[in-house]
């Protein structure tokens, strides 16, 4: 389904809602997390498909987020997020610690509709403490009951919000070479997503579309968002906007900072959102 805007497509995004991102080196939906800002999102649970970035960090500074499952939270080059971070020493969003072969293995349960997946190498790390949902059992297979192995139950986000360079005629999505995404889309009970454009055809009809594409079964709606991964970029179209980066790390240092570039970035001078 083609919807006429990103704030339409923002607009289906409930409060509360479990929100799948992918990273800033992937295809981050920056428009949309945007979109989510003005139309006043609250309590959104971010997770952040392996790790978060930029998209999260604003979103937590205009207040709509109350909740983070990841295993980083960083702005690269940039550094810290300063917004994360300071919503997390004041207390106002609750982390939920993860790694990187963790969140994957708990959307492709979700994927593959198992309910959990098994996973080695978080075993004797502090991590297990800070995660009772994750459980360290015998391996059945093994004799003795030697042999332990972490069971990771299966995560299923409400929405899976990403980026991608075009959507046909059909439905379909492609991402090229940035196949993490499907996962995303196909472990999530919906998926959203911004496109450069629209074009005629059916990608899954071409040979070297295919590949990189993903069926529109997988996906709820589309919005076209030209530039819309920016700073991140999008494959091989455009590139990595650091300056732009480097402009909101020094701005989004102190709040004030922050809803000055809110301000500018985000509601183009017509300011609506209030401190928490």
């Amino acid at each position: 389904m083609m919807l006429p805007s990103v704030d339409a497509l923002a607009a289906q995004i409930p409060d509360g809602a479990l929100v799948a991102m992918p990273p800033d080196n992937s295809l981050p939906s920056v428009a949309l997390a945007k979109a989510l800002i003005r139309k006043g999102a609250r309590k959104l649970r971010l997770l952040g498909v392996p790790v978060s970035g930029f998209a999260t960090d604003i979103l937590i500074g205009a207040g709509c987020v109350a909740e983070v499952e990841t295993s980083a939270v960083s702005l690269g080059e940039a550094g810290f997020a300063p917004r994360f971070s300071a919503a997390l020493k004041e207390g106002r969003i609750r982390v939920r610690d993860a790694t990187c072969p963790a969140i994957h293995s708990m959307l492709q349960a979700s994927e593959k509709g198992v309910p959990f997946m098994p996973l080695r190498g978080i075993i004797g790390s502090d991590i297990l403490a800070n995660r009772p949902d994750w459980k360290v059992v015998p391996n059945p297979f093994a004799e003795n009951g030697e042999d332990p192995i972490v069971l990771l139950p299966a995560k299923q986000p409400d929405f899976a919000v990403f980026h991608a360079a075009m959507a046909d005629s059909e439905g379909n999505v492609w991402l090229g070479r940035r196949r993490e995404c499907a996962t995303i889309a196909h472990a999530s009970k919906a998926a959203l997503v911004t496109v450069e454009r629209v074009v005629e055809g059916n990608f899954l009809e071409d040979e070297r579309m295919a590949p990189g594409a993903i069926n529109a079964t997988y996906i709820t709606a589309t919005a076209i968002a030209e530039r819309g991964a920016r700073p991140s970029a999008l494959l091989d179209e455009y590139g990595f906007d650091g300056d732009y980066i480097a402009d909101y790390a020094r701005a989004a240092k102190t709040e004030e900072g922050f809803r000055a570039w809110l301000d500018r970035e985000v509601f183009g001078g017509a300011s609506k959102v209030a401190a928490e």
